[in-house]
């Protein structure tokens, strides 16, 4: 059989069986993934361990203002980062808190 006939031919049962088993179990794999990330509780804890990396990373930023030890294990880029993430992180709870607090006092305000 030539290339030019196996093109032409029409797959058999056994090949779109296999091939519909192949594709559902991607669809499959890639609908857990993307439940993965849009998880509330998945996001919660990745946004804790930013938090905690951060914080780690800013402290040893600030002790190594202190300290001129090259031993510190963070890259400067990261402290950098991480240093931008706990201030971003700080501001935006602090915003929420007077949104709450705005929020409350408005609501008493009307009765």
């Amino acid at each position: 059989m030539s290339t030019e006939d196996k093109a032409r031919r029409s797959p058999s049962k056994e090949e779109l069986e296999a091939e519909v088993l192949r594709t559902r179990a991607e669809l499959a794999a890639t609908i857990d993934q993307l439940t993965l990330k849009i998880n509330p509780a998945h996001q919660a804890q990745r946004f804790a361990r930013n938090a905690r990396q951060a914080a780690a990373g800013a402290g040893s930023r600030a002790a190594g203002a202190f300290q001129r030890d090259k031993r510190n294990p963070v890259p400067e880029g990261h402290r950098v980062r991480n240093t931008k993430l706990l201030v971003g992180t700080a501001l935006g709870l602090a915003a929420l808190g007077a949104v709450t607090i705005t929020v409350v006092v408005l609501r008493r305000a009307r009765g």
